[in-house]
């Protein structure tokens, strides 16, 4: 099984990923954890440097061949839902509260602004959904769990304990 955790940033991905991996006895206990971000550094992947976005741009058909044949894994990143998997949990967060996160963790306004806005916009969603189609998609709203809610609804997901869902989840009262 190959399961991808996805979202804008700051919605708590690699938080609740990091619960899941914890859980020895819990339904991704069999499954390789990936912090995709962390490989694209690790790996070398980067091929450009957007200094307006002050970001590293990734090379995502170095990644693809990464994940390539790999099976049995848990992959988290803003990044994920560009690759195979069998299943993508599409962690949500709503955009005030996801730009008070960012901004709290030392992003700049303006990034902190433009990914509140892309959020509201459901633009990883809507990837997410064209690459996978809506049997394989699950949006989580994570804007009032903690992160062991948030993991729990991703193991539910693995577990195969959860229904696909898309487009329960609304923010154009941010816009």
């Amino acid at each position: 099984m190959r399961v991808a955790v996805t979202g804008t940033p700051g919605t708590g991905k690699t938080t609740a990923v990091e619960r899941v991996a914890a859980d020895a006895d819990g339904p991704a206990a069999d499954l390789d954890v990936i912090h995709l971000n962390d490989v694209i550094h690790e790996e070398d992947f980067v091929v450009e440097h957007d200094e307006e976005r002050d970001s590293a741009v990734a090379d995502l058909d170095a990644l693809a061949d990464y994940l390539a044949g790999r099976e049995d894994v848990l992959f988290e990143s803003h990044l994920a839902h560009h690759f195979d998997a069998d299943r993508v949990v599409v962690l949500r967060c709503h955009p005030e509260e996801l730009e008070r996160r960012l901004t709290d963790r030392g992003e700049p306004a303006a990034k902190a602004a433009e990914n509140a806005e892309s959020e509201a916009l459901d633009v990883i969603l809507a990837e997410a959904v064209e690459r996978h189609g809506e049997d394989a998609v699950y949006e989580i709203d994570a804007t009032d769990l903690d992160p062991e809610e948030t993991a729990a609804a991703i193991g539910e997901v693995v577990a195969g304990e959860r229904e696909p869902q898309v487009g329960t989840v609304s923010f154009v009262d941010y816009l």
